[in-house]
């Protein structure tokens, strides 16, 4: 039965790409014209597009390979390849945006005018307890395990809807993405620090223009510094963090839209993952990574990305 859904599968791809791999491939030729356009103002312009070289290399070497072994296991490696590779895409997307005048001023000033406040801020002074804190930053690290472990379930249980999922799941980061390069807004934990505490508390919003391009000091999360997820948290953000990507929230967003995946393949698995996508939505304003409405906005685009994405998929690659 895996055999023939395999030749089916391979009978129905076009150029012998997997969806996924064909979404990749149009990001990433996205992403190259803008890096040539814009090649004179890009910081490193010829490493990038090395990079961009060695990602097709490897998308090409696997599928020689599953050519040569056309198996679930290739397949798997190739398209957790392209889900793995999201952490890469991530980043890149301060090298473009990093050009363009900031505009965290205006999502600030536009929290104070809807909510009297910075809920980013209060939120983490006034509960800084461990009890607190570390349940919060448990939900936050929960984002990747998260996606595993529905890629997983569908995988193992559902495997004639894997290149359906991989394809929406990498198509929404991708829609996110396009979004975030377009929309410079880096978030509390980087405005914050650059305009100083004071003005914050005086609801003063100074626009920075291109400052993110050239600082990228990002503000420490509500404390306790020997938790254990607070360190696990705090150690991936000095790794991966950028000041970008702050509207709408791809990780609400993101994590909302796995929950949607989780619910029509197993409820069991829901509401196993349900705790934690509730405290990841938390901790997105409680860390200072997102603003409240940047939140609120990747829940509900995440309808609309979903919507988006499935309706892709039936449109160019099912065969139904």
């Amino acid at each position: 039965m895996a055999i023939d859904l395999l030749k089916r599968q391979e009978a129905e791809k076009p150029w012998g790409l997997f969806p996924v791999e064909v979404v990749a491939m149009v990001y990433t030729a996205l992403t190259t014209l803008f890096l040539l356009i814009f090649w004179g103002e890009m910081d490193h312009p010829a490493e990038m597009l090395l990079e961009r070289f060695y990602i097709v290399a490897g998308m090409v070497a696997l599928i020689a390979i599953y050519r040569c072994y056309p198996c679930k296991l290739i397949t798997f490696l190739r398209c957790g390849y392209q889900l793995a590779l999201l952490s890469y895409w991530y980043p890149d997307t301060y090298e473009f945006n990093r050009h363009l005048p900031n505009l965290d001023h205006l999502f600030a000033s536009a929290e104070q005018w809807l909510f009297g406040c910075q809920p980013a801020l209060l939120f983490c002074r006034n509960y800084p307890q461990m009890w607190i804190s570390e349940p919060l930053n448990l939900g936050y690290f929960s984002y990747y395990p998260m996606i595993a472990a529905v890629a997983l379930w569908y995988f193992i249980r559902r495997y004639d809807l894997f290149q359906k999922w991989t394809f929406v799941l990498a198509g929404s980061f991708f829609v996110y993405y396009v979004i975030f390069i377009l929309l410079p807004v880096a978030g509390p934990q980087y405005y914050y620090p650059a305009i100083g505490e004071q003005n914050v508390l005086d609801g003063v919003f100074p626009a920075l223009g291109d400052y993110f391009n050239t600082h990228r000091e990002l503000l420490p999360g509500p404390d306790y510094d020997q938790g254990f997820f607070y360190n696990l948290v705090e150690g991936s953000q000095e790794v991966g963090e950028r000041p970008t990507a702050a509207f709408p929230s791809s990780h609400v967003g993101i994590s909302t839209i796995l929950m949607f995946m989780a619910f029509r393949g197993s409820k069991r698995l829901f509401g196993f993952l349900f705790p934690f996508y509730v405290l990841l939505c938390v901790a997105t304003v409680y860390i200072q990574a997102h603003y409240l409405i940047d939140a609120l906005a990747g829940f509900i685009s995440a309808f609309l990305i979903y919507a988006f994405t499935s309706w892709m998929y039936r449109r160019f690659f099912s065969r139904k």
